[in-house]
């Protein structure tokens, strides 16, 4: 018999209010297994913002570097 099917007997057994005492712990469970799974590959992924983004740098054209002309900042804050 599997662990699986032990649990489903046992859980049959007991009463109702038990039964979703018993599925709240399997989703608990559940949920743990998925934030730490996200965790994970967060730490899998070590890979910084500009290189994701490397292949869109460039791609629209605009005015110069705004970082370079303060002129684009007259009239805000006034």
């Amino acid at each position: 018999m599997t662990v699986e099917e032990i649990i489903i007997d046992k859980v049959k057994i007991l009463p109702p209010d038990k039964q979703q005492e018993a599925l709240d712990f399997v989703e608990f469970l559940l949920e743990k297994m998925r934030k730490q799974g996200l965790s994970n590959q967060i730490k899998k992924s070590s890979i910084s913002a500009l290189t994701m983004a490397q292949e869109y740098v460039g791609c629209v054209e605009a005015a110069d570097d705004l970082s370079t002309n303060k002129d684009y900042m007259n009239g805000y804050g006034t």
